[in-house]
């Protein structure tokens, strides 16, 4: 069966009527039209990476933001009631509200405008997820919520989240050494931050394909990854996409200085979340590309320049 006749099957108990397929990475996502006029991205789940109860956690996680009036699309229920539904191959699809906006960009891509501009972006952005953390705070989570954990362990434990990144088959010796004093210093710098910042759930991968712009509003979707974790490292996630930016000090400074208008921000704190970002992504590669993939070597580079920016 073809990912679009899948798809078909999953749109049917939407009743809706399939559009075009979005992205087919992690998750496939359609977009959907839908009998009341409306539209829905469907989400077909990668097999075996979430749980049917972490999937449903993280749809009651949106649509606890979305109530309160935070700009992240809401879980849609199907024909039977429930949120989530099993296919004929076993695969799960969930459907979500379509949100107005295109990306703000894609990875590996320059981003477009200037510093100033850039700057502004990521200001408003900086406020946004100031919000939804101000308002995870205050969630009183359902029993039986279930989602990964992006806290010491789950960033630089024996089996982080995301895997052995210290044992990326492509790392020369000098390079395995370099990762692993990175994973030492990161581990350190997260004790020391834990004793004051608690563990929340957080987006976990505030990407910019995941940021949609819509005038100079902003959205968040893609909550895949979402988790309990520290606030900042949110930020981190964001400004590890850009450290190749010639305006990265001008994002930067925009990104925290949003964040700073309602809540505290430890700048040399955010530092540390974009390398732990690096770090995971150099994981991520592992099961996921070919060894052949250009993109292992392009994020084993940039977590050895972030590695070595931050731990001078």
């Amino acid at each position: 069966m073809t990912i679009e006749q899948l798809a078909a099957e999953a749109a049917a108990h939407w009743g809706g009527t399939l559009l075009a397929l979005i992205r087919n990475r992690e998750n496939a996502v359609f977009r959907m039209a839908l009998p009341n006029g409306g539209f829905a991205a469907l989400r077909l789940h990668r097999v075996g990476y979430q749980t049917a109860a972490a999937i449903e956690s993280e749809l009651w996680f949106c649509g606890a933001l979305a109530d309160r009036g935070l700009p992240v699309p809401r879980a849609l229920a199907a024909k039977g009631g429930g949120v989530l539904v099993v296919l004929s191959s076993g695969r799960m699809a969930s459907a979500v509200e379509w949100l107005a906006g295109a990306p703000l960009g894609d990875a590996g891509v320059p981003l477009t405008g200037g510093a100033k501009d850039q700057a502004a972006t990521h200001y408003a952005l900086g406020q946004v997820l100031a919000r939804i953390h101000s308002a995870t705070e205050t969630l009183g989570l359902p029993q039986g919520f279930k989602r990964p954990a992006w806290d010491i362990d789950g960033l630089t434990g024996e089996t982080p989240f995301w895997g052995r990144f210290w044992e990326h088959p492509a790392l020369t010796p000098a390079e395995q050494g370099k990762m692993c004093a990175a994973r030492q210093f990161l581990r350190a710098g997260l004790q020391d931050h834990a004793q004051s910042a608690p563990l929340i759930p957080i987006h976990a991968d505030v990407l910019r394909e995941n940021i949609l712009v819509d005038g100079t509003a902003l959205s968040l979707i893609d909550f895949d990854d979402s988790g309990l974790g520290f606030a900042l490292y949110d930020l981190g996630t964001v400004l590890s996409q850009n450290l190749y930016e010639p305006a990265f000090a001008e994002i930067r400074a925009g990104l925290i200085g949003g964040y700073e208008t309602s809540r505290p921000v430890d700048a040399r704190a955010v530092d540390l979340f974009t390398l732990a970002r690096c770090l995971a992504s150099v994981g991520w590669t592992m099961p996921r590309l070919a060894p052949d993939d250009p993109v292992m070597r392009s994020h084993i580079a940039r977590a050895l320049l972030c590695a070595e920016r931050i731990m001078a």
